[in-house]
């Protein structure tokens, strides 16, 4: 249960610091030796995972001064004292500050490593908790991004938070309108990249000439009107996040460039031979199929792959119609406030209209409607003639259906008896009818 984590022994005699390493070694504990606490700095960044043990008296920094700055920076880090025979007392008093425990000199390795084991699963269990903290908190900040009590995107909200921490590269696909660039910021704001910049860049909203300076930058006259250096969206993005939306326009000469970059974290600016390290999460999103494509000759086989490390697939919101009420209820609430207006009412037959479309737009075109319901245009679906016209009458049923008893689960907190009673339906009936939604 603790084999993940590490102890760091900060002991200046190295005949007892590799004493204690072997010792912890031969019962399965990995173990880094250190002989000041000027070199166990560099490894205690917080959230360390492991504990630390540190004789009391070091050159330099002692071990109890290296204690007190350990537990200002994390509490819960159990720090475990080696002393003299004449230190006892001081031992005592440091527990009293917040050491974990002390060993005497000289101990035994049986000694050594009851304590040591100990303090292991007080870490593990300490940052388990950290951990559900965290996630909690992200997943209160996920709900409030992306809105949706769906089972789709109750399982994109979990994955988002899974890979957010990560290094991964994650290829987003989906529908126009159903919110990529949303879903990557999620992933950037929820990240321990979150300080740094998240940077978005359209791969097909610009020119081709312009688009290789403006990834890469340039020098100053690295090219005609080239008056001053600039510096490009990847390196602008270094420690944080590059999104690149629409990537399957990306011109294929620089997708050979975006790929060193990829692969060997560096990239030239037009105009030097001067190598720049970068360190930045790339997010690509797309409404095509890259496989294809790639198979087709139109887009790289090695850079669909090496982007493709986790793919995230957008629902659409024909697939999540039951969070349709939510979703325009948030977006006609926004409008109203922005252009200062009462909120209108929903009539019945208006949301059985919402409900029953085929949102061709997705996301972004329900939000549209809600707009221009906050103004007084009491025609939700009049978008310019791009409607594809209504669902066929029984698939139209079925939706509205599904929706209404996604929503009541919601407000009976999936009591099935008491959603029952509020539908008036049989009990068996709603089970086999969530059943068959998938609800």
């Amino acid at each position: 249960m603790t084999e993940s984590l590490t102890v760091l022994i900060v002991e200046d005699d190295p005949n007892v610091r590799l004493g204690c390493e072997q010792a912890l070694a031969l019962e399965g504990i990995a173990t880094l030796g250190v002989a000041s606490a000027e070199e166990a700095r560099e490894h205690l960044k917080p959230g360390f995972a492991g504990v630390v043990v540190s004789d009391i008296h070091l050159p330099g920094v002692d071990g109890l001064t290296l204690m007190k700055e350990l537990k200002a920076q994390d509490a819960t880090l159990p720090v475990i004292l080696i002393t003299g025979h004449g230190d006892v007392s001081l031992a005592v008093q440091a527990m009293k500050d917040g050491a974990y425990d002390f060993l005497e000199k000289p101990f035994s390795p049986e000694r050594l490593f009851e304590v040591v084991s100990r303090a292991l699963e007080q870490r593990r269990l300490s940052l388990e908790v950290a951990s559900l903290r965290r996630q909690l908190e992200d997943r209160s900040s996920l709900e409030a991004m992306l809105i949706g009590r769906s089972a789709a995107i109750e399982r994109l909200r979990a994955l988002i938070a899974d890979l957010a921490d990560t290094s991964a590269n994650v290829l987003i696909h989906g529908e126009t309108g159903t919110g990529k660039e949303l879903v990557a910021r999620c992933l950037h704001e929820i990240s321990n990249r979150q300080r740094h910049h998240f940077v978005a860049l359209n791969c097909g909203g610009m020119a081709e000439n312009l688009f290789e300076s403006e990834i890469f930058g340039h020098e100053a006259h690295a090219f005609t009107g080239a008056s001053k250096r600039r510096i490009g969206k990847i390196e602008y993005a270094n420690g944080g996040t590059l999104f690149l939306d629409e990537i399957e326009s990306m011109p294929l000469a620089l997708q050979i460039k975006l790929l060193r970059v990829l692969q060997e974290r560096v990239l030239e600016r037009l105009g030097s031979n001067t190598l720049i390290p970068v360190d930045c999460r790339v997010i690509a999103a797309t409404k095509s199929d890259l496989k294809e494509l790639s198979a087709q000759g139109s887009f790289r086989n090695d850079l669909y792959y090496r982007l493709n490390v986790v793919t995230l697939e957008l629902p659409s919101l024909r697939e999540r119609r039951e969070d349709i009420p939510l979703l325009f209820e948030h977006f006609l609430l926004q409008a109203a406030a922005r252009f200062d207006r009462p909120v209108p009412q929903l009539e019945p037959h208006e949301q059985s209209a919402l409900l029953s479309h085929d949102w061709p737009g997705n996301v972004r075109e329900l939000r549209n409607v809600a707009e221009r319901f906050a103004l007084g245009i009491r025609a939700p679906l009049a978008n310019g003639g791009s409607v594809n016209g209504p669902l066929p009458l029984a698939d139209a049923v079925e939706a509205f259906e599904r929706a209404l008893i996604a929503e009541e689960l919601r407000r009976q907190n999936g009591n099935l008896s008491r959603a029952s009673e509020a539908l008036r339906i049989a009990k068996t009936t709603l089970h086999d009818k969530v059943k068959k939604y998938g609800l």
